[in-house]
């Protein structure tokens, strides 16, 4: 507007949307946690740093809805204040603990990781978190546990725990979620992401969790199994196991909603 190329008028009009504060885009653009995240980095703050679960969003990371507020951090004598959509962090980050991702001052994976940690709320949350990012690449588990054991203040006995918790394994959350119940129950730990092969060596399959010596495997089994062009590949899958004679106990995000339930039936299967 101050250039002339938008009057008052247009900017009102249906082509725009409002992101923020004199922030806005066009109506067709999608306003997911990403795009608000560099909008507010960017222009609507400039000089923050995106942190927190959004910083993992913009390291690929499902982490935060759409509805869920941005966070971002600023240095600790900045006169920036909270905004509605957007959550300020006031402190002074290290310059290594910065890198740019999309354009935009981001908080480091492994400087993320232990934010997430030290937030409040599930435990297994923030666990699903740190293992993602450790499975895409971002960041090495050593590294985060490292980071969580130098940090300091609020919430950095949680981060330690969290980190102590991750294992950069999980192909899911629920994964996640699961490997966790499992370890706080009664039942022997499971080999997480085992390769089981036939008499002969040969591969034959890579199952989430398994107790070898029981020959048996557990699976999350996610909604997208059901999907038809997977239902062919996992009954071949699952064929390839039974013929190597291992038997597979299959989880849904139902059966975790039963926690008892589901670890007295893993158990009765570990006793035949």
């Amino acid at each position: 507007m101050a250039a002339g190329r938008l009057t008052r008028a247009q900017l009102r009009s249906r082509a725009w949307q409002r992101v923020y504060r004199d922030v806005y885009a066009c109506t067709s653009l999608e306003l997911t946690h990403e795009v608000r995240a560099v909008a507010a980095a960017r222009l609507l703050l400039p000089g923050a740093v995106v942190s927190g679960r959004s910083a993992a969003v913009l390291w690929g990371i499902d982490a935060a809805g759409v509805d869920r507020d941005v966070e971002l951090t600023v240095p600790s004598g900045s006169s920036a204040c909270s905004v509605p959509g957007v959550r300020v962090r006031r402190r002074d980050l290290h310059p290594t603990a910065v890198r740019l991702r999309r354009r935009t001052p981001t908080t480091t994976p492994e400087e993320t990781a232990v934010d997430v940690g030290r937030e409040r709320g599930a435990i297994e949350d923030s666990v699903a978190v740190v293992d993602a990012l450790v499975v895409v690449g971002h960041a090495e588990l050593s590294a985060v546990r490292r980071a969580a054991a130098d940090s300091c203040g609020p919430g950095c006995r949680r981060a330690r725990r969290v980190a102590d918790l991750a294992d950069g394994l999980a192909g899911s959350p629920q994964e996640t979620r699961l490997r966790l119940l499992i370890h706080s129950s009664r039942l022997p730990r499971p080999v997480a992401q085992h390769e089981v092969r036939d008499v002969d060596g040969r591969f034959v399959a890579r199952v989430d969790f398994a107790w070898p010596e029981h020959r048996l495997a557990l699976e999350y089994e996610g909604a997208w199994h059901g999907a038809p062009q997977q239902v062919g590949k996992d009954r071949a899958r699952l064929n390839r196991l039974t013929a190597c004679g291992w038997r597979v106990v299959f989880v849904t995000a139902a059966d975790l909603h039963d926690p008892v339930r589901l670890i007295a039936r893993i158990a009765a299967a570990l006793s035949r």
